[in-house]
């Protein structure tokens, strides 16, 4: 059985702190892997938003880069707390354990509801909005068989399996990754569950601010949530193209298990499912096959934090070395191109040092001329 109290590791941070990582990571061109080099090469998210305007000057950039300003992180900050939600840094003891071990973890979560929910260790469960019956009551069977073993439940409030997998496991402890700011849930007619959700033993989580409104294209980074902070991730009836897939794909990459619920072969809505069998997820029949698979690794949940952490002390800046000269940075920019390469790649082809080549790429980052891809690899981002 998975503890139900994990111990709390990480460093909370200041206000003054949460205010300069909320501007970071919404100024332009910043995202999660960018937040977190910005971190390690700085010191800290001040000194980053200070040095921005010129890394993106020295990476090309034509236009002023856009820096999320101090008021506009206190009024999200206040309208967090007047819907009764806070966030999260990625170093913080209440930050969901096992998503903050993958890469290009959220630097800060937008969380409403229970705290304790992060204690536990999470399975996901995911499947077809347009559920049949048999799908919604085998969904609802294993979130509160897995809930009743210890197990929070992790999911994305969508219709169909989502609800029935939310709704089981009310109870035990529950989590709803949204694809839009904490005050837009979608879809609409899920408003009263997520009210269930946060005023009992659940949490909603988001990395979008507020007032955002969920987009096709934001709902595989809820998904990247739920592959991220689960142990393992449950599909119950997934169409060939579904979103489930995704999820199922990403916790695949992250080194999750994957477990497949198998269904008719004239059933589309058991496509996707019956496809993710036949590549090797686990055959999944009863809440005891999830259980023994999770055995051996409930206690991964627990590992220590290891990115994006700044030292508990006055904001002192960290000692720099001295960017790149111009020789050089040409050196590793016509190293890249519209291939992706490893970085490893590019420190042995230019001989130069891992510090000068993570530099110029984070100037390039933050002029918006390099595009990342899975795996750490780095392409150059070509001109339109």
């Amino acid at each position: 059985m998975p503890e139900r109290s994990a111990r709390r590791n990480g460093i909370a941070l200041t206000e003054r702190q949460r205010i300069a990582w909320l501007r970071l990571i919404r100024s332009d061109n910043v995202g999660p892997a960018t937040f977190r080099d910005l971190i390690n090469h700085f010191g800290n998210a001040e000194a980053a938003l200070a040095a921005l305007p010129e890394l993106s000057r020295r990476g090309g950039s034509t236009r002023p880069i856009r820096i999320a300003s101090e008021a506009d992180a206190v009024r999200e900050l206040e309208t967090a707390r007047r819907l009764g939600a806070t966030f999260i840094g990625i170093g913080e003891p209440d930050y969901p354990p096992a998503l903050r071990q993958i890469d290009g973890a959220p630097p800060l979560l937008a969380v409403r509801g229970d705290l304790s929910a992060t204690r536990l260790a999470h399975i996901g469960i995911v499947g077809s909005r347009n559920a049949s019956i048999a799908g919604v009551k085998f969904a609802s069977l294993i979130a509160r068989e897995l809930g009743r073993a210890g197990y929070g439940i992790i999911s994305g409030l969508a219709r169909g399996i989502d609800t029935a997998a939310h709704r089981a496991s009310l109870e035990t402890g529950t989590i709803a990754a949204m694809a839009g700011g904490l005050d837009r849930p979608y879809p609409p007619e899920n408003i009263g569950l997520l009210e269930e959700i946060c005023s009992g033993r659940g949490l909603a989580i988001s990395e979008m601010p507020f007032g955002w409104e969920a987009r096709a294209r934001d709902f595989p980074r809820r998904n990247r949530l739920i592959a991220g902070a689960a142990l393992g991730v449950v599909v119950i009836e997934a169409a060939s193209r579904s979103g489930s897939l995704i999820t199922a794909r990403l916790a695949g990459e992250f080194g999750r298990l994957v477990f497949a619920v198998p269904g008719s072969p004239l059933d589309p809505r058991c496509h996707g499912t019956n496809g993710l069998l036949k590549d090797g997820a686990i055959v999944t029949t009863g809440p005891e096959d999830i259980l023994q698979a999770l055995a051996p690794i409930a206690g991964v949940a627990n590992l220590a934090p290891r990115q994006a952490e700044e030292p508990d002390g006055d904001g002192e800046e960290k000692a720099l070395e001295p960017p790149p000269t111009e020789n050089e940075r040409t050196r590793i920019i016509d190293a890249l191109g519209p291939t992706p390469v490893e970085i490893d790649d590019i420190i042995r082809h230019t001989g130069l040092s891992a510090s000068a080549v993570y530099l110029v790429l984070l100037e390039l980052d933050i002029a918006g001329r390099l595009h990342r891809h899975a795996g750490g690899l780095v392409s150059l981002a070509m001109a339109d």
